[in-house]
């Protein structure tokens, strides 16, 4: 089988539901920078030592192809996996969890302790950039309301992760 269909060689690709689009439109750019998050968190994945963290990092991935799923797709009705509530309030959970296990902060942490962490701080960057392509989108076609929530629940829980994993931080200090 060849990967290559020659389809988008004018520019152009196809959604999940077949619609043709610009390869540069806002959808795709959305969906786009899901897929890299999703490959930066399988970078990130490989550093990471515990399983529990690896796992849930697994699963945040698998997560990650169903809101890609979600933007790719025009009819919402020819993509069932969608985002929902329990998904976002899991991350929640995730976040309280790491959160307490550590102390309080109220400087900006200097990003990159171990190569776990740095990882993950490159990840909860392409979140951030991933949310803001899908506001973007939001303000051109209809968006899920609890896509946009769980992708901003996510950077909060990549971040929590990454905090977790600095071991000794270092603070800026002005």
């Amino acid at each position: 089988m060849k990967i290559y269909t020659k389809t988008g060689d004018a520019g152009d690709t196809s959604l999940y539901d077949g619609t043709r689009v610009a390869k540069d439109d806002v959808r795709v750019e959305s969906y786009g920078t899901v897929d890299e998050l999703t490959s930066v968190l399988g970078l990130a994945k490989t550093f990471v030592e515990d399983e529990a963290m690896r796992d849930l990092l697994h699963k945040m991935q698998k997560d990650l192809f169903r809101v890609a799923g979600e933007l790719a797709t025009t009819d919402g009705a020819k993509f069932p996996h969608r985002i929902g509530e329990g998904d976002t309030t899991g991350l929640e959970k995730v976040i309280d969890a790491y959160i307490a296990r550590m102390a309080p902060v109220d400087k900006f942490i200097v990003p990159g302790n171990t190569q776990a962490s740095a990882a993950l701080h490159v990840a909860r960057t392409v979140c951030r950039r991933a949310e803001r392509r899908i506001l973007t989108l939001s303000r051109h076609v209809p968006v899920s309301t609890e896509l946009i929530k769980y992708v901003n629940r996510l950077s909060d829980a990549i971040y929590a992760l990454a905090r977790f994993l600095e071991g000794q931080q270092s603070y800026v200090e002005w």
